[in-house]
């Protein structure tokens, strides 16, 4: 027999599952209890003490003889039965008042004579006062045994003689209703889980801080209403008007920590301060809270197994109720029996009395009690399912409550939970409702980086770019440390991967600020801070994903005087996504576009009066409409990379005004166009690298005024005459082309400084090469020059010569004549420059300090 504790463990349940234990189904959970002690208090009695007595119930005839002993001291009754009309009797039953005796076999004219001998009056009264203490059946312990078996089967009702084993199974598939959904697999899971994050959440020292803050602000509004002022709406929007920088709502201020300072209460410091352990702690309850909501709200199957449950307890509840009430007047004391063995007992019918018929009776009515409560609180409960839609949940009046207005309702299984534990207590929710709310992660993001990232720290970031400015890379952060804005010396800040970045008040401390670089970063600022931005920013850098990621506040930066876009300009259709209307950027003088684009954004001819530099750098989308660049009247420089043009476009020539043109990385093959060239009096650097050109038409020469041409990387094979009479090219860039020969015209370049004929397969290198006196830059490096001619030495200004990737065996003793050639800008194999004499060698490693450029 198992215990009472053994059976209850099927109600067990964790204990941290009792939040999600309403009042009815705890009530319904001891009502089950105090089911189980009433079955087995009453299985353990039928066990113990259940039994029936039975006595014989003698004929109408033997009751008539009886009769005249009314006085209860009648001896015995005698009931013959015979087989035969013989003398003697095969059987003959002789019923006592108490001691069955059957005999079998004995003559029945001696038995009469032993039964019925005469006697005398006063023998026949002592007899009968001896014997007087019953009727006789003549039926031995054995037989009563046995017939008190029989009857307990036949004679008792099966409700009687089951009823505990019936109530302790109805019970068991009660509890194990109960408890279904927090044994399933597929719920138990998202169970233990909601748990364990809601215990986390009501016990985090994040949510005492936040919640502080909300009664610190509240008692703050308060006081203010008290005092007669006006009060500011709690929750205000980042901006009232969306895509107007103007109308941006100061956020930094609305969502810090101004209470802290304003109310010194006993609790501020610790609240304020948060602990970075604790810190982190919270950050990752917000990911997991995160998480656990797109994986419990797309489904209901805890709701639907809940409700299931519980039309499955209530039917059970009918159901034990209507079969139950059938059986209540079943159970009673006294019994008819019919065993049929009158053969073995010599009796028909037999009366018995069933000594647990009252006490089972009255556990019975205890049962149908505690089984209709139980009915009604499942009532109840399906009441509470439908009344109200539990797979939806409001957070409206924690939203009302706390200063975090954008706390989202939730649905489905997570909706659910929720409403289960507000049945437990409701607090548990407004601190869950916490880690439901972005601004209440973009609080603690901002305590948990301020606490990280100090002043100090900060200083120890900032370093000097090629500029000889300093600068500041701050790379996926959470948002922007408030010490940033203390570095007031600071010329560059570069924000990368920060989605939340906000630029307070506080950065019109920066005077130094010039150069903003926001990489993937949609920064908000305030108005204050907008200000500042607008009067002091020249240049800033935007690299996006989509153009939404453009802040608005960029169009209206009017001093702004380089503007970078890096980014998708191009939709999935091939249609141009615009940009707003950069109108408002009236002293923009440079514009760095770095995207996909098929045409120009007619945008950008809004800063065409103005602007003096257009860079297009496009990802090899073909850009095909180049009709607004005739409205760039006062470009100099035009930058048109990686565009997939097949010719130089035309309306290139309507710029009056061009100085350098750089079609890098297309796929132009012919230039015969450049006669054009000779309208654009300005132009003086002509880039056509990384091409498909094959051949230089002579019409370059009408380019009077071309100081820089660079064809590097095309399919040149020759060098025409015409290319040596621009008297003023400077430098001449004809690098990994299939060129062999160096035409001797070189020698008129009288002002070529920079030559560079790399990669090519070059073998001679003509003596009017070294006419070119004035050259700074040689690179005859990867070709196939066997021997360097002596006349180097005229190259008095050279700096950097580049030789390595030859065939030579051995450098000109002449180089030490090369006044400011240093080992530093001499390229060339290590076993060459070994082989040069010491004296020589000892001139290249000199030190130098006379002043020289390397650039044009």
């Amino acid at each position: 027999m198992f215990t009472l504790a053994e059976v209850a463990s099927l109600n067990d349940i964790q204990p941290t599952y009792r939040i999600l234990k309403p009042w009815w189904d705890v009530f319904m959970d001891y009502l089950a209890v105090v089911m189980l002690m009433v079955a087995i208090f009453a299985g353990t009695m039928q066990l113990t003490k259940d039994q029936v007595v039975c006595l014989p119930v003698l004929h109408s005839t033997v009751n008539s003889k009886a009769q005249p002993s009314t006085s209860g001291k009648a001896d015995f009754t005698t009931v013959e039965t015979t087989t035969g009309q013989g003398e003697e009797a095969s059987m003959r039953t002789v019923s006592f008042g108490s001691a069955p005796t059957v005999t079998t076999d004995v003559p029945l004219s001696r038995a009469t004579s032993s039964q019925y001998q005469p006697t005398e009056p006063g023998q026949e009264l002592k007899k009968e006062q001896k014997d007087s203490s019953g009727r006789k059946t003549n039926l031995d312990f054995q037989q009563y045994v046995f017939i008190n078996q029989m009857c307990y089967h036949l004679a008792l009702p099966w409700y009687s003689k089951y009823f505990p084993y019936l109530v302790l199974i109805h019970t068991i598939i009660l509890i194990v209703s109960s408890n279904f959904w927090f044994k399933y697999p597929k719920t138990c899971s998202k169970i233990e889980h909601f748990v364990s994050i809601l215990g986390k959440c009501f016990e985090s020292p994040w949510t005492t801080k936040a919640l502080s803050e909300t009664a610190c602000e509240d008692s703050e509004e308060n006081k203010q209403r008290l005092t007669g002022a006006q009060s500011l709406p709690k929750y205000v929007s980042t901006s009232s008007d969306e895509g107007s920088p103007s109308a941006s709502t100061p956020m930094i201020t609305k969502s810090g920590f101004k209470f802290s300072a304003d109310k010194p209460m006993i609790e501020v410091p610790s609240v304020t301060i948060l602990d970075k352990k604790d810190g982190e702690q919270a950050k990752a309850l917000f990911e997991k809270v995160r998480k656990f909501r797109a994986h419990v709200e797309d489904s209901d199957l805890i709701y639907k197994l809940y409700v299931g449950q519980t039309v499955i307890k209530t039917f059970k509840f009918i159901f034990i109720l209507c079969y139950t009430a059938n059986f209540v007047n079943t159970i009673s004391f006294e019994h008819t029996c019919h065993p049929k063995v009158e053969h073995l007992i010599g009796y028909t019918q037999f009366e018995c009395t069933h000594n647990m018929a009252y006490m089972l009776k009255k556990l019975l009515i205890s049962y149908i009690s505690l089984i209709c409560v139980y009915g009604f609180i499942c009532l109840y409960t399906l009441f509470w399912l439908f009344r109200i839609p539990l797979k939806e949940y409001s957070f409206e009046k924690v939203r009302e409550e706390s200063s975090f207005s954008d706390i989202p309702d939730v649905k489905n299984d997570f909706a659910f939970l929720l409403h289960m534990v507000d049945q437990y207590d409701q607090l548990y929710s407004k601190r869950f409702g916490v880690f439901l709310s972005e601004v209440s992660e973009n609080k603690l993001r901002e305590i948990s980086l301020n606490h990280e990232w100090t002043f100090e720290k900060l200083r120890q970031h900032v370093s000097r770019n090629a500029q000889d400015k300093q600068e500041l890379h701050l790379f996926m952060l959470s948002g922007v440390p408030d010490a940033v804005f203390d570095l007031t010396d600071l010329d560059v800040l570069k924000l990368e991967l920060i989605p939340e970045a906000k630029i307070p008040a506080k950065i019109s401390q920066m005077t130094n600020l010039q150069e903003l670089h926001l990489c993937h970063c949609p920064a908000k600022v305030e108005q204050t801070a907008f200000s500042f931005l607008r009067d002091h920013l020249r240049c800033l850098y935007v690299k996006f994903t989509d153009v939404a990621e453009i802040p608005a506040w960029v169009y209206l930066l009017k001093n702004l005087r380089e503007l970078y876009l890096i980014g998708n300009l191009n939709s999935e259709n091939n249609k141009m996504i615009g940009l707003e209307s950069l109108r408002e950027l009236r002293h923009l003088k440079i514009l760095h576009v770095k995207s996909n684009l098929t045409k120009i954004p007619p945008n950008i001819t809004d800063v065409a009066p103005h602007l003096t530099k257009l860079v297009i750098h496009n990802d090899g989308t073909k850009l095909v409409v180049l009709n607004s660049l005739k409205k760039m009247t006062n470009v100099a420089e035009l930058e048109l990379q990686n565009c997939e043009l097949e010719r130089i476009p035309h309306a290139i020539f309507s710029l009056s005004n061009l100085q350098e043109l750089d079609l890098k990385s297309n796929s132009i093959r012919t230039i015969e166009e450049i006669i054009s060239f000779q309208h654009l009096k300005r132009l003086t650097c002509l880039k056509l690298w990384h091409n498909k050109i094959v051949n230089i038409p002579s019409s370059i020469t009408h380019i009077k005024n071309l100081e820089s041409l660079y064809l590097s990387n095309n399919k040149l094979e020759s060098l025409p005459a015409a290319v040596f009479s621009l008297q003023k090219l400077r430098c001449l860039d004809v690098s990994y082309n299939s060129i062999a020969l160096i035409p001797v015209e070189i020698g008129l370049l009288q002002n070529l400084q920079h030559f560079h004929i790399t990669g090519n397969k070059v073998d001679v290198l003509p003596k009017q090469l070294f006419k070119c006196v004035k050259l700074r830059t040689l690179s005859l490096g990867q070709n196939c020059i066997t021997s360097i001619p002596d006349k180097i030495s005229q190259l008095l200004q050279l700096t950097h010569l580049e030789l390595k990737g030859n065939c030579l065996d051995r450098l000109p003793a002449t180089l030490g004549q090369c006044q400011l050639l240093r080992k530093g800008g001499l390229v060339v194999e290590d076993h060459l420059f070994d082989a040069l004499p010491s004296e020589v060698k000892e001139v290249l490693n000199q030190d130098t300090s006379i002043p020289f450029a390397n650039g044009i």
